[in-house]
């Protein structure tokens, strides 16, 4: 009877280990991964907000720091931003911007599309190398290539116009927006090409009506790469360009808004905000695309 009714020793089980085992895994996991990101988001999102608060910032509170927390606003004010844009060219710089962006990224993904296409899908000797060195084009700073550009302009009587950034930020974004649609075409089946060639498909056909709607991803992401480089671009803009009405956003507010050594803290935040907006909503629509293009291309 006693033999019967023993109580079965208590098991050690997988629920209570499993139970520990969360105990242990929580502050790990914050140790590893929140802190860590917390520290990401801190780093990417101060410039940023330091930038928000000195364009709503009085003048008064820019200068005083004793009196007032330089990192906190106490009556924000916009009148920074309204003297910006309804008192300086800062209009006709946005649209300066935006064109010579929009122009040479149309110009660059139209040299890279054939590019790419040509080296991944067009069987030839040394297609390999001729990618390799493409890419290699990319990593030449543009702080060497500006000098023999500026005399090029200069000879064909390009300077200080939108045309000069036009003809010369393709030099610097085919070569990165060759080698992200490489890797994306690679990506595409071959069987898909060969099926249109025994159609009776030409080259141009197969790439307009099969690969490039296939790629869209990677031409979004590699259009986004191209826009940004060229919008927030300063060396060629500053070379180039000296004329005030016919600068860029970068230039223009660097140079326009500093006088010897004062620096109006309150326009050149203000500018640099209202110049960033138009990427950040671009991203915010596009980042989907831009992240899948990017993992196809490095994965290849």
């Amino acid at each position: 009877m006693s033999t019967t009714m023993a109580k079965a020793p208590p098991l050690v089980g997988s629920d209570d280990n499993e139970g520990m085992a969360y105990l242990e895994r929580l502050p790990r996991r914050i140790v590893t991964t929140y802190i860590p990101l917390a520290l990401i988001l801190v780093v990417l999102l101060f410039p940023f907000y330091w930038m928000v608060i000195t364009a709503i910032k009085p003048d008064e509170q820019l200068i005083d720091m004793e009196r007032y927390n330089p990192f906190f606003v106490i009556t924000p004010t916009f009148k920074h931003i309204s003297k910006l844009l309804f008192e300086t060219n800062y209009p006709l710089w946005l649209w300066n911007t935006m064109y010579v962006s929009v122009a040479a990224t149309i110009l660059s993904l139209f040299a890279s599309v054939f590019a790419a296409y040509a080296i991944v899908r067009v069987r030839y000797r040394g297609a390999n190398w001729i990618g390799a060195a493409i890419f290699l084009a990319y990593l030449v700073p543009p702080s060497i290539l500006f000098i023999p550009l500026a005399t090029i302009i200069q000879a064909y009587g390009l300077f200080d116009s939108p045309m000069a950034l036009i003809l010369a930020y393709p030099t610097i974004l085919i070569p990165f927006s060759t080698w992200l649609l490489m890797g994306y075409f690679k990506s595409i089946p071959y069987e898909l090409e060969e099926c249109a060639l025994m159609d009776g498909a030409t080259r141009l056909q197969i790439l307009l009506k099969i690969i490039l709607p296939l790629a869209v991803p990677g031409l979004i992401s590699a259009g986004i790469f191209s826009l940004t480089l060229c919008w927030n671009e300063f060396i060629y803009a500053l070379t180039f360009l000296s004329s005030t009405q016919n600068k860029t956003v970068p230039v223009a507010i660097v140079s326009e808004f500093v006088d010897g050594d004062i620096y109006r803290w309150g326009s050149l935040m203000a500018g640099a905000l209202v110049g960033s907006l138009p990427l950040v909503i671009l991203y915010s629509f596009f980042v989907d695309y831009y992240v899948s293009a990017m993992t196809g291309a490095v994965k290849e």
